[in-house]
């Protein structure tokens, strides 16, 4: 430790609390991982400011050893110091701090386990998936949504079971995730899954598994799409039309030219996509005919879709 930092880490001790918080900013230039101790200590300053300001910095040395301090710091009464903690944790990346992150998942406070699981992301730390999978059971619905996005962003094939088990969670952003993370494990053995979800009761949900269901090459789906298309919400129309052109789903030709006459233009354009997808030269005259509608998006993107038919085959 340098001398400087030495004379700068004294005034932590400092009676006045802007004589602290003017400490640790000068602190920020200087600041080794020597000063751990000393900024942990600080992050319990009776003043917030202090508090932040140490948090800021054990941030800035990643040391695992804050993580105790920081969970503590998830805590804090004042906003801006349990974002600069949630923060910090994020960035922690020894295998000191992966030991205390696994440790904190069983926290009593959902605040601290939902940053503790976003915390661990970047870990991929072998002991946090049976703790990851036990928090997609948990009675906190943010918590259960951060472990869906975590058990997607490690892609284990051993969280499969527990989001399919989502799928049927009583909060529809925990089944809307939860069915964009199987997009990752996608296969004949979720089509089932998949196609259950196409039929939940949040229009969001059956949208992402009109796309999901399009991204997999499965033509089983074909008449669960061909069935979106009728509906009541345009944005699960869209998201069918464009998983039909995907699945170059030949037999979709009839309801795709139907949707070119739909009052939603991101409808139309979907469909006249979809229908340059599939090969539908039977579709030339209605697409042709977009070159008027009002809106220039579905214009142009009916008249590829146009250019793309005409063409000779190869």
């Amino acid at each position: 430790m340098s001398q400087m930092e030495q004379e700068i880490l004294s005034r932590l001790g400092h009676a006045d609390a802007a004589e602290r918080q003017r400490a640790l900013m000068d602190l920020e230039d200087v600041v080794s991982a020597e000063a751990v101790e000393p900024l942990i200590a600080a992050a319990r300053d009776s003043d917030a400011t202090v508090r932040r300001l140490a948090v800021s910095l054990l941030e800035d040395l990643g040391d695992g050893r804050a993580v105790p301090a920081l969970i503590v710091a998830l805590e804090d009464e004042a906003d801006d110091v349990r974002a600069a903690a949630a923060s910090a944790l994020r960035e922690l990346r020894d295998a000191i701090a992966a030991t205390e992150l696994v440790q904190a998942l069983a926290h009593r406070n959902p605040a601290v386990r939902r940053a503790v699981i976003v915390a661990l992301r970047e870990h991929r730390d072998p002991r946090a998936l049976p703790l990851l999978l036990a928090a997609l059971e948990d009675g906190d619905t943010s918590v259960r949504r951060e472990a869906v996005v975590t058990l997607a962003y490690l892609r284990s094939p051993d969280g499969v079971p527990g989001l399919r088990a989502r799928l049927r969670d009583p909060d529809a952003e925990v089944r809307l995730l939860a069915v964009g993370a199987l997009a990752f494990f996608n296969g004949p053995a979720l089509l089932p899954d998949l196609i259950a979800a196409a039929s939940d009761g949040d229009w969001r949900v059956r949208a992402e598994a009109a796309i999901v269901l399009g991204r997999s090459a499965l033509t089983q789906a074909v008449p669960v799409l061909l069935a979106a298309l009728d509906d009541a919400f345009w944005q699960v129309r869209k998201e069918a039309a464009a998983a039909l052109g995907r699945l170059r789903a030949a037999a979709a030709t009839s309801a795709l030219t139907a949707l070119l006459r739909s009052e939603v233009a991101d409808v139309r354009r979907a469909a006249a996509a979809a229908l340059a997808d599939v090969g539908a030269t039977g579709a030339l005259p209605a697409l042709r005919a977009l070159a008027v509608d009002p809106d220039v998006e579905v214009r142009k993107t009916a008249a590829r879709a146009a250019d793309v038919l005409a063409r000779p085959p190869h």
